[in-house]
């Protein structure tokens, strides 16, 4: 199966001359949840802005269908939808008309809006929230209408960064079946979490970054050869891959 998002030799950020991506190569296909891990600074949140195209590559390529944010800016945004680690939402706007902002964005037709909208206020627990302005929510709601807003267009590609942080229970639970339900019908999914042990159990491979290169990459039975630690959890293997003087590949 051809990948939907592939990055080729990646090297970027906020400087040339003190790039904070080395020549990052990786892939990312339909029907599959990929996971992005790393310790604080590793090169995450780049990645990610260089995926959104909301930084330039000192070299190497980013194509999402085959395209990249160059070739065709609106056709290239329209294939993810993005749920950022901090939720922005307009504070004078209402849980409905983001969503309504969301659908009219993607060009989501006014039945399926209305249907997409209603099972995932209830999945959510948001419904009696529908009217409320953004200002009056908690945090963890604000996290539920950004998640609710990526949802609800149902793109190729969902790139998803620290999602469970300030999530209810049942929030990080509806979440995961969705996810689940997502690659199912055949969407990508690129998840960045510190949470391990959850993203462990549903991702099918994982992306080690360490000072802004790939070290390590693969499922956990892949991690563990590379470590040699058979049968350690995923949080076993990050602490050794990252701990090691050597790049393992």
């Amino acid at each position: 199966m051809q990948p939907l998002l592939k990055v080729e030799k990646l090297t970027g950020g906020y400087s040339r001359k003190k790039p904070v991506l080395h020549e990052l190569s990786f892939s990312v296909r339909p029907g599959e949840m990929v996971g992005l891990i790393g310790l604080n600074g590793a090169g995450k949140s780049t990645t990610i802005k260089h995926i959104l195209g909301l930084m330039q590559p000192h070299s190497g390529q980013i194509l999402l269908n085959g395209r990249s944010v160059e070739q065709d800016p609106t056709a290239y945004r329209q294939t993810y939808a993005y749920v950022p680690e901090n939720p922005l939402l307009y504070e004078e706007l209402t849980v409905k008309e983001h969503l309504e902002m969301a659908a009219m964005a993607y060009g989501i037709p006014k039945d399926a809006f209305e249907e997409r909208a209603a099972a995932l206020l209830d999945e959510f627990q948001m419904t009696a929230n529908w009217n409320r302005l953004s200002a009056h929510l908690s945090k963890g709601m604000k996290q539920k209408v950004m998640i609710m807003s990526a949802f609800l267009v149902r793109p190729a590609l969902y790139i998803i960064d620290e999602p469970f942080l300030g999530l209810d229970p049942l929030g990080i639970r509806a979440l995961l079946e969705l996810m689940v339900r997502v690659k199912e019908s055949g969407g990508a999914i690129l998840i960045s979490s510190h949470i391990l042990s959850t993203i462990e159990r549903y991702g099918d491979r994982f992306l080690l970054l360490h000072q802004g290169r790939l070290t390590a990459e693969g499922d956990v039975e892949a991690l563990r050869e590379q470590a040699d630690m058979p049968g350690a959890s995923l949080d076993d293997l990050f602490c050794s891959l990252v701990t090691r003087d050597v790049t393992l590949r």
